[in-house]
């Protein structure tokens, strides 16, 4: 059964780390914000649920994620349809600090002063990227959302 799902295993002062599967195979480390019931925009991790995946050619994101990967790069990952979120990306990244609300991809992960932080971001999204836009173009196109823990 073909299926995409980000599992969270741990939680840290202000991060949330997570696992994404593609197919029930682990594809890479995400970082998100913490989870929160009231909703702070750019704070605040992806409500649990199911949701859409897309690729979004027109945000801002979409033009520097084209130059930085001229061969590969087909629209940002974009996770819609959520509640109260717009745009909504998978990306590179490796702080709390800087997924204002996105999931950011790591190769590995380090807790350092109480929060988590994924390492070689970069590396993880050359390798997922590809991945997830041939789900999306096969029509694999949602993703689920839920705590592990």
């Amino acid at each position: 059964m073909d299926r995409i799902t980000i599992t969270r295993v741990a939680q840290g002062k202000n991060s949330t780390l997570s696992h994404l599967y593609i197919n029930r195979l682990f594809a890479c480390y995400l970082l998100e914000d913490s989870i929160r019931v009231e909703k702070v925009q750019g704070l605040t991790c992806i409500p649990e649920g199911e949701y859409g995946l897309s690729l979004n050619h027109g945000a801002g994101m979409n033009a520097r994620y084209g130059v930085k990967y001229p061969h590969m790069h087909r629209g940002m990952i974009e996770i819609t349809e959520i509640p109260n979120y717009q745009l909504v990306f998978i990306h590179i990244g490796n702080y709390h600090t800087q997924t204002a609300g996105c999931p950011l991809t790591g190769s590995y992960w380090q807790r350092l002063d109480g929060d988590y932080q994924v390492m070689h971001s970069a590396a993880a999204y050359r390798y997922v990227y590809p991945l997830l836009v041939e789900q999306i173009e096969k029509g694999n196109n949602r993703v689920v959302v839920e705590n592990g823990f």
